[in-house]
């Protein structure tokens, strides 16, 4: 669980909102009290989606049937409102962890686990089968825990088999490796029962063994396996290989039914399963009740906090500047960087980098002062990709924290000294892996600078999490495609990079204040998967609220016409278009655009930002606009003195995030000094995260509840000459 957020609702419906437990591709689930006290989850639906022709309909239709799944093993469907400005619908809460989550932190389940898991779900499955509904999105993030059996969810994409308007062929709906290979055909009139023995059958095997029947790896090739080739046998134990390998044939009408199934299940069971007390390991039932402990605590919970009046400015903050407000931002925004965007007054950090041993200015020394030799000293680990695709990043990274253990150690008023031990991980998620478990080993190892990429932190967080280790990131991005890390959920981790999808809020702020554009193309490139989406619907939302029209536009993970997709922007009479593509493929819109002689202003966000996207569009790329979320310290007045002395030092200009790096550990050391002493324990280290306010040369880093570390750390370029050339913080460069 989160805070609600600045923007979130208080109420929906007879429902007040106490908590975010999470968001994804459809909308937003918060944790929520009804009048009589009952606890329930709700879930909102993106406007996107409720805007579409027919979705309330379909949502109405959706809600009444769930109403008919009657089953102990299903969570079930409360109240909904399809006609509500946000459409919601509320199912009781389970507090138990889902079955991916349960499997990713504690290993596979017994067999015998596996058997009751098994028996459970069939029986829930034949009670959405008997309401005449094919559930099609059996996957162990839609199989919840609780004590006494497991219960199935999410019911989003329920369809019953004879509705062909929902079911149509040539659209895939369910999750790749664990749907069935009718659904990887997109034939939807043949999806029945048949398609969720089969992805009951893959659920089964993950829990048993940790390993997907079909592999992992990327989607397209996941639907091939599914479709052409036999399951992993390392998916299955010994016990179980027969039965799931029969509900894993090709052909539907092979496969077992639910009632042998489970009969088979429960002969495996032995005599007397009766209840299934006991049945889930002692961790997890622990976590179980450590859950339900904390939503019991919730009872003197108040509602969201509004934020403050527009003029308001933070009386802690003597160095903010403050910059004129944009127009208002209408309430349809549900997220917290839109309504600071709008209805509040904007601050930029003025500046100050700290007392810098190698500058000239009057009264500083220009060599390191000698060091107390009684100062201990803390080992922190540096782990990156220093060779790997990511190597540029990772060596800049580590270079700027280097500079930063330089000046810290030659401080001798500091109560510590720190060593920065770097660890390469090549950009490799499993070596990356091993290494958190080295790491996390190694009890002089005190905290994490790291790691570079996505793939390696969704493979460390969960080692580094169960050891209390303090991690701060410098490039991770913390919503990872739905996933929100970060923030409140991992308490060791300090995310500074901000989320890619709140670039929308320099592209908005940009294209209503600096250019003043009208009618806006967003491009949404599905290569890019949800955060892409999520960017531009919370582009869209923003520009709309600004009193401009905005269009949303997909185009596909595979080729692009490009041409096509430019003409698409002349046709619906654009005057800006926002790219949230790779750099070659936004380089393929900006010739394409070049080309058909558009005119008006080209925005991208840090995804395409590079020498690449240079080198692909040529002359396409001038005037092109990037939001990103680091800064150009030979430019911005508070990192010149860093940019040149990471120029004297490494022969080079500082790479990107190398100065965001120098604030991090600058900001770790402020962490690991308490009242004059150096904290030497993790634990210590960890609860000081959230309490230091460090101002750097780059941003202040100070946490705040349910907005974390990063803030409005996003700044703008725009190409000229053949080079990116910074503008500033997003905020002052979009001032007009």
């Amino acid at each position: 669980m989160e805070p609600l957020r600045t923007g979130d609702p208080s109420r929906l419906g007879r429902y007040r909102l106490l908590r975010r437990l999470g968001a994804g591709g459809m909308g937003v689930v918060f944790l929520a009290r009804a009048p009589g006290g009952a606890i329930a989850a709700v879930k909102t639906v993106r406007a996107a989606y409720a805007e579409e022709p027919g979705f309330r309909a379909r949502f109405r239709r959706e809600a009444q049937a769930a109403r008919q799944v009657h089953s102990p093993w299903v969570v079930p469907l409360l109240d909904a409102d399809a006609d509500a400005e946000t459409p919601w619908l509320a199912t009781s809460y389970v507090p138990g962890p889902s079955l991916s989550e349960t499997v990713e932190v504690f290993g596979p389940l017994s067999v015998t686990s596996v058997r009751v898991l098994g028996i459970r779900l069939a029986e829930a499955l034949d009670a959405v089968h008997a309401a005449g509904l094919v559930h099609r999105d059996v996957k162990p993030g839609n199989v919840l825990l609780a004590p006494d059996g497991p219960r199935l969810i999410d019911f989003g994409i329920a369809r019953a088999p004879e509705a062909t308007a929902l079911t149509s062929s040539g659209v895939i709906v369910g999750s790749p490796g664990f749907l069935s290979p009718e659904q990887a055909r997109a034939r939807g009139g043949e999806i029945g029962p048949p398609s969720d023995v089969f992805s009951l059958a893959c659920v089964l095997a993950f829990a048993a063994t940790g390993v997907r029947p079909f592999g992992d790896g990327g989607a397209a090739g996941v639907l091939l396996r599914t479709v052409y080739e036999e399951p992993d046998p390392a998916a299955f134990p010994d016990a179980l290989a027969p039965l799931l390998t029969s509900c894993l044939h090709k052909d539907p009408a092979a496969r077992p039914d639910l009632a042998r199934l489970r009969a088979e299940l429960e002969a495996g069971v032995g005599p007397g399963p009766g209840g299934t007390a006991g049945w889930l390991p002692e961790p997890v039932a622990r976590l179980i009740s450590d859950r339900s402990a904390a939503v019991l605590a919730l009872d003197a919970v108040e509602p969201t906090q509004m934020s403050a009046p527009a003029s308001t400015v933070s009386p802690d903050a003597p160095t903010m500047t403050a910059v004129r407000a944009a127009p208002s931002v209408a309430p349809g925004i549900r997220r917290r960087s839109f309504l600071r965007l709008g209805s509040t007054a904007g601050v930029l950090a003025a500046g100050g980098g700290g007392a810098w041993w190698w500058s000239t200015r009057s009264g500083t020394p220009t060599t390191p002062t000698p060091v107390a030799s009684a100062r201990p000293e803390l080992v922190v680990a540096f782990q990156g990709d220093l060779t790997g695709p990511a190597k540029d990043s990772g060596n800049a990274q580590l270079n700027g924290a280097r500079l930063a253990v330089e000046q810290i150690n030659a401080q001798s008023g500091r109560p510590l000294r720190l060593k920065l031990v770097p660890y390469d991980d090549g950009g490799d998620p499993a070596r990356a892996a091993s290494l958190a478990g080295r790491l996390v080993k190694d009890a002089g190892v005190l905290a994490v600078v790291g790691p570079t990429t996505d793939a390696c932190f969704l493979r460390t967080e969960a080692a580094y999490t169960k050891a209390t280790m303090p991690v701060v990131t410098v490039s991770v991005d913390v919503s990872l495609d739905g996933r929100s890390f970060g923030y409140d959920q991992f308490r060791s981790h300090a995310a500074l990079h901000v989320e890619r999808t709140l670039l929308a809020a320099p592209c908005v702020r940009y294209l209503s204040n600096h250019v003043d554009a009208r009618k806006v193309f967003l491009v949404d490139d599905r290569a890019q998967g949800d955060t892409a989406w999520r960017l531009c619907d919370l582009a869209q939302k923003g520009l709309r609220s600004a009193g401009r029209q905005a269009t949303l536009t997909s185009v596909p993970a595979g080729k692009i016409d490009y041409r096509a997709l430019a003409a698409s922007v002349l046709s619906a009479g654009a005057d800006a278009v926002v790219c949230t593509g790779d750099p070659a493929r936004t380089a393929g819109l900006a010739s394409a655009l070049k080309a058909a002689r558009f005119t008006g202003t080209c925005m991208a966000t840090e995804q395409a930002f590079g020498p690449g996207f240079l080198a692909a569009a040529g002359a396409a790329a001038t005037g092109w606009v990037f939001a990103t979320s680091f800064i150009d310290p030979t430019v911005r007045p508070s990192a010149r003195a860093f940019a040149a002395a990471y120029r004297t030092r490494f022969g080079a200009a500082p790479g990107w995030y190398a100065a965001e790096a120098y604030d991090a550990v600058m900001f770790l050391a402020a962490v690991c000094a308490e009242n004059g002493t150096a904290l030497r324990e993790r634990g210590a280290i960890a609860r000081r995260l959230p309490e230091v306010k460090h101002t750097g040369i780059t941003r202040t880093v100070k946490y705040s509840q349910g907005n974390g570390y990063n803030n409005d750390a996003m700044f703008l370029y725009e190409v000229a000459d053949g080079t990116f050339h910074y503008l500033g913080q997003y905020k002052e460069a979009a001032v007009s």
